[in-house]
């Protein structure tokens, strides 16, 4: 979907002083002395799991031994074996380990990312498709349930998936939306959409809008990584004018926002539950 070109200053990022690769964090060697999977990359295979085991009750059973097993008896890898991948390919062709590279920040400050920093917007399509459907063979369209956007200030309806309670719980982002002062109005009215089967710019990757799990909201105050010309070495400059408080509403939902992203788009927020389950060894996951 090509979206119009906002006219809205830039924030320029500082980045002068950082040096940061193009790959992914995978350490490129994930083996043993004796050619097994090292303890630190099977702590990771099994940390990435547990996860989603958490994140995903209703159709995740258990993670082990690098085999993530659904309720249906299917098991998926979760760890290919590819090592470290450049950032285009972690894009591409993400594992389900893969997805959990990058530590999501809730509740930090709204601050540029680093260099290709983008938590969250690796997703491993064939998980995403056997949990919500491939909207192209017409699946997810089962499951989509009508929500009102802001029932008191703008009653725009739209269509999200009902699977793993993603509409009821944008439903009650909504209610705590319309209930902000009327200075935050602009930033949520009217939505920009919600479902939408469709594929990400010039890419063939299905959108997280094609599963039902994403909503847009308000054009007019959003940026857009693919609306800003490149700096001096191909930096990208950040902008964002989306308030806190509506960020935070989201991600106590478990909703991720994509202004937390280098390639930042930040009038998005989509549904992943996995960057805010509870990791494995009990402690409060900072993904």
């Amino acid at each position: 979907m090509i979206r119009p070109k906002s006219g809205s200053t830039f924030a320029i990022r500082w980045l002068s002083a950082i040096i940061v690769l193009a790959f992914a964090h995978k350490p490129l060697c994930a083996t043993s002395g004796d050619g097994g999977v090292s303890a630190s990359a099977s702590r990771s295979i099994e940390a990435a799991g547990q996860r989603l085991v958490a994140a995903y009750p209703d159709f995740l059973t258990a993670a082990a031994n690098n085999v993530l097993v659904w309720k249906d008896a299917t098991r998926m890898a979760i760890d290919d074996g590819v090592g470290a991948k450049p950032h285009a390919a972690w894009l591409a062709a993400p594992d389900l380990e893969d997805m959990f590279e990058m530590p999501y920040p809730a509740g930090a400050p709204a601050l540029a990312p680093a260099l290709n920093q983008d938590p969250g917007r690796a997703r491993n399509a064939a998980f995403f498709q056997k949990m919500y459907g491939d909207c192209r063979a017409g699946d997810v369209t089962k499951s989509l349930v009508e929500i009102v956007w802001l029932p008191r200030k703008s009653g725009q309806r739209l269509q999200v998936t009902s699977i793993n309670g993603v509409a009821r719980k944008l439903e009650a982002i909504s209610r705590i939306l319309d209930q902000l002062p009327s200075r935050f109005d602009r930033y949520l009215a009217p939505a920009a959409g919600a479902y939408n089967c469709r594929t990400i710019a010039e890419t063939e990757r299905t959108s997280a809008h094609g599963y039902g799990i994403a909503i847009d909201i308000a054009i007019k105050h959003a940026g857009y990584w693919r609306w800003s010309k490149p700096l001096a070495g191909g930096i990208y400059a950040y902008r964002n004018e989306i308030p806190r408080e509506i960020i935070e509403v989201f991600e106590a939902h478990g909703f991720i926002w994509g202004g937390r992203w280098y390639h930042y788009d930040t009038m998005h927020f989509e549904y992943r539950p996995e960057f805010f389950a509870e990791r494995a060894d009990g402690a409060s996951s900072r993904k």
